[in-house]
């Protein structure tokens, strides 16, 4: 990184020869990411060194494994980039986020440097649309009531007298925000025969989806299921509450695989709490989910421990992304997921 007349220039892509790649993803989840082939592939781009974000918290630490360094693939947990660890990485032409949110990596700072960074966020799109439809087609099916039935030692009469199951096919979905991932989860509902409304004001005109498109009110007075994808920015805080939420017809679902700050926790919970609508949640306000949280004790609902993105497939594809990602820098082609400051503000 280059500063002339107070003005951050970025130098030009180096080449593969002398490139030297710092490859910092959590020990965990290391080997799902980076399998022996993409290792091999990351190989072949420059000199890789692969040190945990663990053992980079401190900044004398982290100058020592960057010092030199030219590009940064980085995952959850690895040391934010302000204009202090910008300055002990003087080298730095290029991040490339393994994983999908950026705001806790990049800073004011990084912006202002100029340098190029991209994330393989898309990587988990189908993993996450795939776990919404699991959800929506459970729901639908009172999967999850006569499974607690029957392991609560409710009698089989009892556990076969909940409300009357619905198909997929001809039901009614609402979508609210046509994310990548929304996309992914629409496709997968209008295969399976279901109707469906989507609320996103920013539909473009001419988007095969624009047929589709509603209001938040509507999708939620009108849908057998919603599901939310959409992201978590300041304008989408708090969009789903009371009021939305009593939209929703008597024994509706609600299905939510994004963030829990989209919706009013404590507004859904009296809803389901109620025995009026069941819910799927992936996402929660406290994370991890407490012991005691009454969530865990309704009948009617589904709860996953924030696990939707996290696939063995999502995993392979985000490493392959990265190495994409640098294939396109080296040689000096755009990347196709990179990121400016505007895109992360709706990307949330």
């Amino acid at each position: 990184m280059n500063i002339n007349n107070g003005v951050a220039s970025t130098p030009p892509p180096p080449t593969a020869a002398g490139l030297r790649i710092l490859l910092s993803i959590p020990d965990v989840e290391r080997a799902a990411f980076i399998s022996p082939e993409t290792h091999a592939a990351l190989n072949q781009l420059g000199e890789v060194t692969a040190i945990a974000p663990a053992q980079l918290q401190s900044l004398d630490a982290f100058a020592a494994a960057a010092a030199g360094t030219d590009i940064f693939i980085t995952a959850w947990g690895f040391p934010r980039l302000d204009a202090e660890h910008l300055a002990a990485a003087p080298n730095l032409k290029c991040v490339v986020h393994a994983a999908s949110s950026l705001h806790a990596l990049v800073s004011d700072a990084f912006w202002a440097a100029g340098i190029p960074i991209s994330q393989a966020g898309a990587a988990m799109a189908p993993a996450v649309a795939e776990l919404s439809l699991t959800f929506t087609l459970s729901l639908l099916r009172r999967v999850h009531q006569l499974d607690h039935s029957l392991r609560n030692g409710t009698n089989w009469d009892d556990a076969r007298a909940v409300p009357r199951a619905r198909e997929v096919s001809g039901a009614r979905i609402g979508v609210v925000g046509a994310s990548r991932t929304g996309r992914r989860y629409i496709d997968a509902c209008l295969a399976l025969g279901a109707t469906v409304s989507v609320y996103d004001p920013y539909i473009p005109q001419g988007d095969p989806l624009a047929t589709s498109s509603a209001s938040l009110q509507d999708v939620m007075a009108n849908s057998d299921v919603v599901a939310v994808h959409a992201p978590a920015t300041n304008e989408t805080e708090g969009l789903i509450g009371a009021a939305e939420l009593a939209l929703l017809p008597d024994g509706a679902a609600f299905v939510n695989t994004a963030r829990s700050t989209i919706v009013d926790m404590e507004a859904l919970y009296k809803e389901v709490h109620s025995g009026r609508i069941d819910a799927a949640l992936d996402v929660f306000d406290q994370e991890p989910l407490p012991a005691d949280s009454p969530w865990r004790s309704l009948p009617n609902v589904l709860l996953t421990p924030h696990l939707g993105g996290a696939t063995i497939d999502s995993r392979r594809r985000a490493g392959g992304i990265v190495v994409d990602e640098l294939r396109r820098f080296i040689s000096g082609q755009p990347m196709e997921h990179a990121l400016i400051r505007t895109d992360l503000e709706r990307m949330g």
